[in-house]
């Protein structure tokens, strides 16, 4: 008797279980296991499931991932080029894969201990990071990420009505740049002025409307008209207590998530529509990240 057999894949191949997702809060946030990123870098099918389950859970995280910082670089760039960072210096080996180092010459202030979007103070913000954690110091030592998209969602409407349309600046001067020298802000300032960015911005993909001020915002550029200000002495009030107001939706807990770091864990963040906050609670000891930051567009 003839029999035929249809093969779907080569003989003796093996199959791959799908990757595992596990929610960590109603808000964001999703660990997957079940999956090597190293294969991820190298794999188109297994890119398009990873980028779409960070589309819906706005951050991802993996353990126990050793893989080399070449396939770590090949990861981020899947979802596009790399970009440097003209404070925190990177790997000489590979342009744009930032080291965070940090150690008990570090001060624990320093820099990372407040609700941010990474580099708002460009004109395109970047897409998003993968996060390595090279060496961790055991006790302390979470990252905190925000959706804020969510933080837009639950605002009062008389809130949503007041910030319609409003722009916001952004700078690095008055954050990384306030402990250089003047002659070094000042070159920096003329390399990076001040950003411009709606309050409200919505994401490209998904659609959704994003509350999009941080620790980067100065100031709204729009807010001073016949409006908003009766007289002079409502402006700075008004707004002021308006965007500190804004900025502090970010510490609701309720909005957030909270990951704690094991050596060779990874996180990989949409920046367009969450905010995170690297907690400093571990100095003196060391900690090791590697970040590899990607080019994003302008914010509308």
């Amino acid at each position: 008797m003839d029999v035929t057999i249809t093969q779907d894949r080569p003989v003796n191949a093996p199959v791959r279980e799908p990757m595992q997702v596990h929610r960590l809060t109603a808000a964001l946030g999703a660990e997957i296991t079940n999956v090597d990123l190293g294969e991820v870098s190298r794999s188109d099918e297994l890119f398009a499931e990873l980028r779409q389950h960070l589309l819906e859970h706005k951050v991802l995280f993996f353990r126990d991932q050793d893989i080399s910082r070449a396939e770590h670089v090949a990861l981020a760039e899947r979802f596009g080029p790399l970009e440097d960072h003209p404070v925190a210096g990177s790997d000489p080996d590979y342009p744009g894969l930032v080291r965070i180092y940090k150690d008990k010459d570090t001060r624990p202030d320093d820099f990372e201990n407040a609700f941010h979007c990474d580099a708002t103070w460009r004109q395109a913000p970047p897409f998003g990071s993968v996060l390595r954690c090279v060496e961790t110091p055991g006790l302390g030592d979470d990252t905190i990420w925000v959706n804020m998209a969510l933080a837009y969602e639950r605002l009062p409407e008389r809130v949503k009505e007041q910030i319609e349309g409003l722009i916001a600046s952004h700078s690095l001067q008055s954050s990384f740049g306030a402990r250089q020298p003047i002659e070094q802000r000042l070159a920096m300032k003329e390399r990076f002025p001040d950003a411009e960015h709606p309050v409200v911005r919505t994401h490209p993909e998904t659609g959704e409307k994003v509350l999009f001020v941080n620790a980067f915002t100065t100031h709204f550029v729009n807010h001073h008209t016949a409006e908003n200000v009766r007289y002079g002495f409502d402006q700075m009030p008004g707004a002021g207590e308006l965007l500190s107001y804004l900025t502090r939706q970010a510490a609701t807990p309720e909005y957030q998530v909270r990951w704690r770091w094991t050596k060779n864990s990874f996180a990989i963040w949409d920046n367009r529509n969450t905010q995170h906050y690297a907690v400093q609670d571990y100095w003196p000891a060391t900690r090791k990240m590697e970040r590899a930051g990607i080019v994003g567009d302008v914010p509308f």
